[in-house]
């Protein structure tokens, strides 16, 4: 005898509930448990929520900043829709789902994605528009190799709708490729040579033809593999952009501005966020939401007035002194922050927390590919802490930090005390955490009342 299906309304009631409970007790915000009682319930709930959306959904993935992409799309969106939308970055089928249930009169979906659950989050939602931001190398243990996570990008994006909308990161070589595949495609791009690398970085991941496997030849190298590639061989190259930065400023650790270039006009744009990866994060966050409908106008409002996601470049302020957390999780993504840093203010005092949760990845060899080296200039100390507090500690010996300067304090909340006692009254402390050392720092500053937690400030 099979089981009597349960109504949807009360699906979503028992789910709420769990949210509710889950806040409750302490044990998080609600970002997850709700889909995950949905998904055992009833696994096609999700597909059902999803449709019942007037204006669709969108997507966003990227192995960097997709958080951030995400937030500042919302902020785009939001005074003209009302959005259903994964704030606190739960990014697995659950926390679309959970997104999906807390929503009420919501009219379109906007989530960010994990990597590897694109496909199947992008088979149940059936989007109206995706963003492929771009893809490092990230948590091989888990993913797999980098040209496995794009095949099956590949696949997911020919899936689409044919109504379905694909934005891609031209820059990105391992992406740019599907635009020529997909008519009405929109390619966004850098077009700023002054900011490029005359060669790329040695943890570039993509460096050969998608197509017949010779190495490009780059015009220009923003960010890893990201540029202006060309095949000598095949003549395969990056494709035209539809939605282009120019006129690149970049202020230190304070801000960074562009021209926002799109067919009907141009618009300088002022965003209260430092580093070229936010301009990239902008830029992907423009060229989705004029997918979407907003106007030129809409999106420089939304991008001006946003602040950054939590662990992003976030400041958050500890009696007489600050502390400013810069995500790091890939090569990547670290020899950004790294740059960054070194353009602005370079640190003489920094706190770098190393974790190998399922999370962060368990092999932790990444950290020899950063390019660390750029801050021993100024740095005289450095606090390294979590998990794997001694490699990291190894990593900066070997790259020619004095022994004495370096402190392993294994456990966070001592290494963020011994940070904070060495910084001086009206200065900052630096911390460099992986994503759950993030998110353990991100809860110690919450429970010291510095902050709120950050499911609260995603609400």
């Amino acid at each position: 005898m099979g089981l009597v299906p349960v109504p949807l309304a009360i699906e979503i009631g028992l789910a709420r509930a769990a949210a509710r409970l889950s806040r409750l007790v302490g044990a998080g915000g609600g970002t997850t448990v709700p889909g995950k009682l949905l998904w055992k319930l009833d696994p096609g709930a999700v597909d059902r929520l999803a449709a019942r959306l007037p204006r669709g959904s969108a997507l966003i993935s990227a192995t960097n900043g997709k958080t951030t992409t995400a937030a500042m799309v919302a902020r785009i969106l939001e005074p003209s829709r009302r959005l259903a939308h994964n704030r606190a970055g739960a990014n697995l089928v659950s926390g679309v789902a959970s997104a999906l249930v807390a929503a009420q009169d919501a009219e379109l979906g906007l989530f960010e994605v994990d990597e590897a659950a694109l496909p199947e989050v992008a088979r149940r939602v059936r989007p109206r528009a995706v963003s492929l931001a771009n893809l490092f190398r990230d948590q091989l243990d888990r993913y797999g190799e980098l040209e496995l996570v794009a095949a099956r990008w590949r696949e997911m994006a020919r899936s689409l709708a044919t109504n379905a909308t694909l934005v891609v990161n031209g820059d990105d070589p391992q992406l740019g490729d599907l635009a020529g595949e997909r008519p009405g495609s929109v390619v966004f791009g850098l077009d700023d040579p002054r900011h490029a690398s005359p060669e790329l970085q040695h943890a570039a991941d993509s460096k050969w033809c998608v197509r017949c496997g010779t190495p490009y030849d780059y015009a220009a190298a923003y960010i890893g593999h990201l540029g202006d590639y060309r095949c000598p061989s095949c003549g395969n190259a990056r494709p035209p952009l539809d939605v282009v930065a120019r006129e690149i400023e970049l202020n230190g650790l304070e801000s960074s501005s562009f021209s926002l270039v799109v067919p009907e006009g141009t618009r300088r744009i002022e965003l209260q966020m430092p580093g070229l990866y936010n301009v990239y994060n902008a830029l992907a966050a423009a060229a989705l939401s004029r997918a979407l409908g907003a106007s030129l106008a809409d999106v420089q409002a939304g991008l001006q007035g946003f602040s950054a996601a939590f662990g992003r470049f976030e400041r958050i302020r500890m009696d007489e002194r600050s502390l400013l957390v810069l995500l790091i999780k890939n090569p990547a993504g670290a020899n950004e922050v790294v740059r960054t840093l070194v353009a602005g203010a370079p640190p003489r005092l920094l706190l770098i927390a190393l974790n190998d949760e399922i999370a962060d990845g368990r092999d932790v060899s990444w950290i020899w590919d950063v390019d660390f080296e750029p801050l021993l200039g100024s740095l005289e100390r450095l606090i390294a802490t979590g998990e794997r507090a001694a490699e990291l500690a190894l990593r900066f010996k070997y790259a020619g930090l004095a022994p004495d300067a370096i402190e392993v304090v294994p456990s966070l909340e001592a290494a963020l005390d011994r940070g904070l006692e060495l910084t001086p009254p009206g200065e900052e402390l630096a911390a460099l955490p992986t994503y759950t050392a993030m998110l353990d720092l991100r809860a110690l500053v919450a429970a010291r009342g510095h902050a709120r937690p950050y499911w609260e400030d995603a609400a």
